[in-house]
């Protein structure tokens, strides 16, 4: 079973499914079908919830395991799920899709009525955390 870490006491998850439930539409529905794909490519991922401010109070779902995984951020017209490391890993079904120019990091953009590649997307986590734990290097 998934690991959470809590802020004020409330476990992350618990934080983390009312954050989804609130969005209230297609991205709350977007962000809780990664975050199952996300926990079945990883049963030992710890969930947070980082980087709370004035308009965003709950703060980032965030996903680790030997390191950062990734993020799930909701903008008005996209779910962004940014890897940490993403410019490390092998990317061969072309999920990536935003944030290709940076040195570090990659992020796949899904909008509305997206489909979700899910044999790709969780065989990117386990790539993820294969190099969070050092058994991973860039192809």
């Amino acid at each position: 079973m998934a690991k959470s870490t809590s802020m004020e006491g409330t476990p992350a998850s618990q934080l983390i499914d009312a954050l989804f439930g609130e969005l209230g539409d297609w991205r709350g529905v977007t962000l809780s079908r990664i975050r199952s794909l996300i926990k079945k490519a990883d049963p030992d991922v710890v969930e947070e919830l980082k980087w709370a401010k004035a308009s965003n109070p709950l703060g980032v779902p965030v996903w680790s395991d030997g390191g950062m995984i990734c993020t799930g951020e909701t903008y008005k017209d996209h779910v962004k799920v940014t890897f940490a490391k993403g410019a490390s890993l092998g990317d061969p079904s072309r999920l990536f899709n935003s944030s290709l120019d940076g040195n570090v990091r990659r992020a796949i953009d899904f909008r509305e009525g997206d489909t979700i590649d899910e044999k790709a997307f969780t065989a990117l986590v386990r790539e993820a955390v294969e190099l969070n734990k050092g058994s991973t290097r860039r192809r």
